[in-house]
């Protein structure tokens, strides 16, 4: 009786998520270009990025500080991961993260993303071709995450972070929120245990202030009225630039086992994106999964990124991984993934993670 009366309130908070989660379709125009520290929207962690970035219902490692904090709950050992991932036109990305499980309490984790867009030639109205300086720009954002499970088949998440974006002199900085939700169900479980039933998961990120651009090279010498004289001409003033909001970015997925067997088990795994700051898209992922007793487990992964995007440029990913048992109760973990993006070219993503 009392399974019953957890399968309907599982089926109710499904029709529930189904109704209530969806917002409503932007409205052309979209705003793309309109938000600031948009490398948050890139997406870290190689799992996830092979699956086509299908990861917030499938999370459950030390990258779901990033995809769904709530993620973090099912780990179930210390976990530290870092991903170098080259982006576009010689920019680079990279995210570091560890975990660690607090029995009774939860689980607590630092994660660090950077995203470094190299040197660049300085130029003015006048040296058109360079003045012979150079000049970079960096973003990075740091994120402290809890997790907790409320029963054995619902966590919750929540991450604190604090966004910084550097260009030569200018500075800025933000602070956000993610939240994140799983819940694990009985539905299609081809054991009928809730561990392999339907996953899932709903996360909002970058929920916070707006960044706004400061800096000495905004500070100009300024002459108020240029045609009259003894009004203090060339009085410093300084630019003030606008204020920008951060890429907020609502998900909601879901991902099944439709094999579980002995020591084989695919994943299927869809989310739909909602953007502040574009259309709305859908990515969907598979996983393939074996283990090997004596000798760990291994992945294989594809998936599809940004279906139904206006113009999107995003496409095909896919990848794999394994997870090697050493001694004493130690793990190393390796990935790799590739993602296309269309006219803008090929990327390449890695990772080495330590179980521990």
């Amino acid at each position: 009786m009392a399974k019953l009366r957890i399968i309907g309130f599982e089926l109710v908070f499904l029709i529930s998520v189904l109704i209530f989660a969806f917002p409503a379709r932007a409205q052309k125009p979209y705003r793309v270009g309109t938000t600031a520290a948009n490398f948050l929207e890139v997406g870290y962690g190689t799992a996830g990025s092979a699956m086509g970035d299908a990861y917030v219902s499938v999370a459950n490692d030390v990258s779901s500080i990033y995809w769904n904090p709530a993620g973090l709950a099912f780990m179930k050992q210390n976990e530290a991961l870092f991903s170098y991932q080259p982006w576009l036109v010689g920019i680079s990305t990279s995210f570091t993260s560890v975990g660690l499980v607090l029995p009774g309490i939860g689980t607590a984790a630092l994660g660090v993303v950077q995203a470094s867009y190299g040197d660049m030639d300085v130029t003015s109205l006048v040296m058109q071709e360079g003045t012979g300086e150079k000049f970079n720009a960096n973003d990075y954002a740091i994120s402290l995450a809890y997790s907790r499970k409320i029963t054995q088949w619902f966590s919750f998440g929540l991450a604190g972070k604090y966004i910084a974006s550097q260009i030569w002199h200018e500075h800025a900085s933000a602070l956000a929120l993610d939240l994140g939700v799983i819940v694990k169900t009985f539905f299609f479980s081809p054991t009928g245990k809730r561990a392999d039933g339907l996953n899932i998961g709903m996360s909002i990120s970058n929920y916070g202030t707006r960044m706004q651009y400061n800096g000495i090279d905004l500070t100009r010498p300024i002459d108020i009225k240029p045609y009259e004289n003894g009004n203090y001409a060339e009085a410093p003033g300084q630019f003030k630039m606008r204020q920008w909001e951060l890429p907020l970015l609502f998900r909601i997925g879901m991902a099944m086992n439709p094999i579980v067997h002995g020591n084989h088990r695919l994943t299927l795994a869809a989310d739909a994106i909602h953007p502040n700051n574009n259309s709305e898209s859908v990515n969907v992922g598979a996983q393939y999964q074996l283990i090997i007793p004596t000798a760990g487990t291994f992945f294989l992964r594809a998936g599809y990124k940004a279906l139904f995007m206006d113009k999107g440029q995003y496409g095909l990913a896919f990848g794999g991984g394994m997870t090697l048992r050493l001694m004493h109760n130690i793990a190393l973990n390796m990935e790799y993934a590739y993602r296309g993006v269309g006219l803008l070219g090929k990327i390449n993503s890695y990772s080495v993670g330590v179980i521990f």
